[in-house]
C-alpha cells in the first residue's frame, strides 16, 4: 500500500501515472474487496470456556460485545462510491485550473486532459440501527486525511491536500452553525486555528462566512465532504423552513469549490430531498432495509452468535433465530444489543444460558419497538459481496437450523423458515365448508341440507 493505515498526515507519494495532476497521483489506492473486509472487521477472539471464570469476568467480557464488527456486502458499496467521489473532486475544472498553473511552473505550460464541470454528490439513507455511520468511519480511515505536499517532480511544492472532512449536520439546521462545523473539522485536521478567527468575527454575516468557507476549501484542497445525521434538520424545517437554505448552502459549496458532498442519515430525510429536483439528482444513493428473515440474517447472526459469556453455551436453533429477529426487525443493532441484554438477563437470574424466556426479557427490558412500515430502499440481505457471486453461509449452518434445544417446549416443529412466508398455510376445503359455500352462493342450500337451520314460511 502506498500509505499506512492509521495515519492522519502523509507525505505525498505520487505515482508517476503521467496526468500531470499532483492532487490525483498523490491519492491512496482503492482497497479491493477482500482487503477491504479484511480492514474494518473486529471480531476479537470469543471465549472459549465460561465455566471457570469469575461473575465480574463475565460482565466484562460481556462489555466487549458491542464492540464486535461484522463487514456487511453493502459496505464495500459505500467505500466504493465515497472513493469515486473523493477522485473526481480531483477531475474537475476547478482543480483543474488550479494545477494548470503548477503545470505553468514546472511543466513549462503542460496541460491537464479532460475534466468534470461539478463534483459528484451521493446521499446514504437508511433505518437507525444499521450501522452507517460506523461504517463511514471505517471507510473514511482506510484512508489518510492529510496528504502534506513538499515537492513535485523535483522543485519545490508546498501544499496541503485534505482528502475528506466528516461533519455532523447542526440541528438547528443554521448555515454559521453548520460553517462552524466544517472549520472545526478542518481545523483538527490540519493544525489550524481558523475557528477562532471566525468566532472573534461575530459580526461577519451568512454570506461573509460562506465565502470564507469556500476559500479554505480551495485553499486546502478539500476533496469531500461528509454531512451526517442530515435527518436532525427535518423537525426544523417543518417550524422554520430553513433546510432549504442550508441544503442550497452545501451545493453552492460544491460548485464553487467542487468538493463533493456526501449526505447519510435516516430515511427522515427523504421527504426533503424528493422536494426539490437539483435535490433528488444530487442525493443519489442506496436507501437501506433491515435485513429480511433469511440466510444473510442468519449469517449475521452466526457470527455474533459464539461471543457468549454465560456457563453454558446455547444452541443457535431456528426457534431462537426466528425469535430474536421478531423482537429486532432485522436492524443489526437491535440484533446485537438483544444478545448483549439476554446473557446479561441471564447471569443477574443465575441462569446457565440464554434462552427463549432471556430473550423475551431481554426485548421487554429494552423497550424495542422496531418501525413496522420500512418504505422503500434496498434490503440489506439484497446486497451481494463485491465479487459478484452470492454470499456464502457459515460452516455448520445446516447443522445449527437443525439442532434442537433441551427444553421440552421447544420440542416442536418449527413452521417459521427463512426465506418461506410465515403464518400457516391455509388449510384445503370442500364444498361442505361454509366459506366456500358462501362464495359460491350455496350457503342457505347446503345449512338446510345439514339441519343447520329451520325454514320458516311466514304466511
Amino acid at each position: 500500500m502506498k500509505y499506512k493505515l492509521g495515519m492522519q498526515t502523509v507525505e505525498a507519494v505520487y505515482d508517476n501515472s503521467g496526468t500531470q495532476n499532483p492532487l490525483i497521483e498523490a491519492l491512496p489506492e482503492c482497497t479491493g474487496p477482500e482487503q477491504f473486509e479484511k480492514f474494518i472487521r473486529c471480531c476479537p477472539p470469543p471465549p472459549q470456556a465460561c465455566q471457570d471464570i469469575s461473575m465480574a469476568e463475565r460482565r466484562q467480557g460481556l462489555a466487549l460485545l458491542p464492540t464486535v464488527f461484522v463487514p456487511l456486502p453493502y459496505m464495500y458499496y459505500v467505500y466504493d462510491s465515497l472513493y469515486r467521489m473523493l477522485t473526481s473532486s480531483y477531475h474537475t475544472l476547478t482543480s483543474r485550473e488550479r494545477v494548470t498553473k503548477i503545470n505553468a511552473l514546472f511543466l513549462s505550460g503542460g496541460s491537464v486532459a479532460g475534466y468534470g464541470a461539478q463534483a459528484q454528490s451521493g446521499a446514504l439513507l437508511g433505518t437507525p440501527g444499521l450501522g452507517k455511520t460506523s461504517t463511514l468511519r471505517r471507510c473514511l480511515n482506510l484512508m489518510p486525511q492529510v496528504i502534506s505536499h513538499e515537492k513535485y517532480l523535483g522543485k519545490a511544492f508546498y501544499c496541503k491536500q485534505v482528502l475528506w472532512l466528516h461533519v455532523e449536520c447542526p440541528s438547528d439546521a443554521s448555515q454559521k452553525t453548520m460553517a462552524y462545523n466544517i472549520v472545526r473539522a478542518l481545523d483538527m485536521a490540519v493544525g489550524s486555528n481558523h475557528l477562532d478567527y471566525l468566532l472573534r468575527a461575530r459580526s461577519g454575516s451568512v454570506s461573509s462566512v460562506s465565502t470564507y468557507i469556500k476559500t479554505l476549501c480551495v485553499t486546502y484542497n478539500v476533496g469531500l465532504l461528509v454531512v451526517d445525521e442530515i435527518q436532525n434538520v427535518v423537525a426544523t424545517a417543518q417550524r422554520t423552513n430553513r433546510i432549504k437554505p442550508l441544503i442550497r448552502f452545501l451545493t453552492e459549496l460544491t460548485n464553487d469549490t467542487c468538493t463533493a458532498v456526501y449526505f447519510t442519515g435516516t430515511t427522515l430525510a427523504e421527504a426533503v430531498f424528493q422536494s426539490e429536483e437539483y435535490l433528488r439528482r444530487r442525493t443519489r444513493g442506496p436507501r437501506l432495509l433491515p435485513f429480511k428473515p433469511d440466510g444473510a440474517y442468519r449469517e449475521f447472526l452466526g457470527a455474533l452468535w459464539p461471543y457468549q459469556y454465560t456457563p453454558e453455551q446455547a444452541v443457535l436453533t431456528d426457534r431462537l433465530a426466528n425469535q430474536i429477529y421478531d423482537y429486532s426487525g432485522g436492524i443489526p443493532a437491535y440484533i446485537s444489543k438483544i444478545l448483549e441484554e439476554a446473557q446479561a438477563q441471564a447471569l443477574m437470574r443465575g441462569a446457565g444460558r440464554i434462552d427463549r424466556k432471556m430473550i423475551a426479557a431481554a426485548a421487554d427490558y429494552l423497550a424495542i419497538q422496531p418501525p413496522k412500515e420500512l418504505g422503500t430502499g434496498t434490503f440489506l440481505s439484497d446486497f451481494q459481496a463485491a465479487s459478484g457471486g452470492p454470499t456464502e453461509s457459515p460452516e455448520g449452518h445446516s447443522a445449527l437450523q437443525e439442532a434442537e434445544e433441551d427444553n421440552p417446549e421447544d420440542t416442536g416443529p418449527v413452521k417459521r423458515l427463512y426465506a418461506v412466508p410465515r403464518g400457516r398455510k391455509a388449510a384445503e376445503r370442500d364444498e361442505r365448508d361454509l366459506l366456500v359455500a358462501f362464495k359460491i352462493g350455496a350457503l342457505r342450500e347446503l345449512l338446510l341440507s345439514q339441519d343447520m337451520v329451520e325454514e320458516v314460511v311466514l304466511c
